[in-house]
């Protein structure tokens, strides 16, 4: 684990009290979403029993005088994302060189809680929605009341800097037309979606791939600033479509492959309407999950589906922190985070150095 002077993250530097390795190695940002991340099953003396849920760490580190802070983030074991646990559902454990097993550390008296994200974590959802003659002539009012839907269940009820969102449309131009740019204001994006008018178009035909091209681009140069920012990113792309690709711009292959390609940190979802999309090629655009409405009735209740998922999703990454009780002297100690969600239990555990620890962490 990474010991700080200030609350940065997977900076070198100077001030850092252990060394970052060697400076032409590239830092690795991608989310840990297999197994336990940078953590390891738990110590047998704990008999903390078989998990239910999974504890992914991203990062680590601690602050002085005494923080230690864990990121990371919680699915079951099928791999749906748990959102929603708040400081008291966790149990800390930690294991100093005198130790035989691992004594619980008390939540109240460590301070433990669940902190804002925002300095090391940025989500960000892309909507992109086709706006090409066949919605705007047919589906239009179905298609705002959705987007509107959507946008009141992904964003936060209180606007936070951790969780953007950004708005774009396509009809068969070879430009990817930007409706509103990444912004935390619920308000902001509701008014975007209100604006949109059956005139805006000057195509009517339809260019798919090149849309799934486009703001897969734009979710990759997201991630980049992100990370040169010293900042976990991650990008939910939700792609709307009423029917499949007419313009011939750009190849079916070439879509999938760049989906395929795209950094790890990039989910896709889709949402299909009516009897002309083709289902596969929506499934394999939409390869984190799709759905699909019959009918314009259907498309509201769809667009619910897709933002409970990307919602969960972004809310299941969680920065814990706690005032440990080792001091400076006291070495490498082992350190075990246990949370509990009704009957399901998990664990994962890790390791810090409290050098240069003292009391005052609050």
């Amino acid at each position: 684990m990474k010991l700080y002077t200030k609350f940065l993250i997977f900076f070198c530097s100077a001030s850092l009290l252990v060394s970052c390795g060697n400076a032409d190695d590239d830092v690795n940002f991608d989310l840990n979403l297999d197994g336990l991340g940078k953590g390891k099953p738990v110590d047998d003396c704990l008999n903390l029993g078989e998990s239910d849920l999974v504890l992914s760490i991203q990062e680590e580190f601690t602050t002085l005088p005494g923080k230690v802070s864990i990121f990371f983030k919680v699915s079951d074991t099928q791999g749906n994302p748990v959102p929603g646990l708040t400081a008291n559902q966790f149990t800390i454990y930690e294991q100093g060189r005198n130790d035989d097993c691992f004594n619980t550390i008390s939540t109240s008296e460590s301070f433990a809680r669940i902190s804002p994200r925002s300095q090391i974590f940025k989500n960000n959802t892309l909507l992109v929605l086709d706006l090409s003659n066949s919605v705007l002539s047919s589906s239009l009012d179905e298609l705002k009341t959705a987007s509107i839907s959507f946008i009141d269940n992904v964003m936060p009820e209180v606007s936070e800097e951790s969780f953007k969102m950004a708005i774009y449309w396509f009809d068969g131009e070879d430009d990817l037309h930007l409706l509103n740019d990444l912004s935390a204001s619920k308000e902001e994006l509701v008014a975007a979606i209100n604006g949109i008018t059956p005139n805006i178009s000057n195509d009517p035909s339809t260019d798919l791939y090149g849309a799934v091209i486009k703001v897969t681009n734009i979710a990759e140069d997201i991630i980049n600033t992100n990370t040169s920012n010293d900042i976990i990113g991650a990008v939910s792309i939700v792609v709307f479509t009423d029917g499949t690709d007419q313009a011939s711009r750009y190849t079916e292959s070439a879509a999938l492959k760049k989906v395929n390609d795209a950094n790890s940190n990039i989910s896709f979802f889709s949402i299909g309407l009516g009897a002309e999309i083709d289902t596969v090629v929506l499934t394999e655009i939409g390869k984190t999950f799709s759905v699909f409405a019959g009918n314009k009735e259907e498309l509201e209740t769809t667009f619910n589906d897709i933002s409970f998922r990307v919602s969960q999703q972004a809310n299941s990454f969680y920065l814990f922190e706690y005032c440990s009780p080792k001091r400076d002297g006291s070495g490498e100690n082992n350190l075990a985070i246990q949370v509990t969600s009704g009957n399901l239990q998990g664990a994962v555990q890790t390791k810090f150095d409290a050098k240069g620890f003292t009391g005052g962490c609050e």
